[in-house]
């Protein structure tokens, strides 16, 4: 699942439009729904993102054969 697919997931449960979430992250709903369409974010777009929807955002790597986490 793409980050795209897992915002909007978010916005659907939580009740908040494009619109919303781009004047909480103090962007334009345009740009916002272009990096939606896109699926472009960057980290720092993605702990913005998840603070303005009071979640937390964990980026990480997983070993495939050891399972440890960096």
């Amino acid at each position: 699942m793409g980050m795209a697919l897992k915002i909007r997931t978010i916005l659907w449960e939580r009740k908040i439009s494009i619109k919303d979430l781009a004047a909480k992250i103090g962007t334009s709903p345009g740009n916002l729904s272009n990096k939606l369409t896109r699926d472009n974010f960057s980290e720092k777009d993605l702990h913005e993102i998840a603070d303005a929807l009071n979640c937390d955002y964990d980026g990480i790597f997983t070993y495939r054969d050891t399972g440890k986490k960096v």
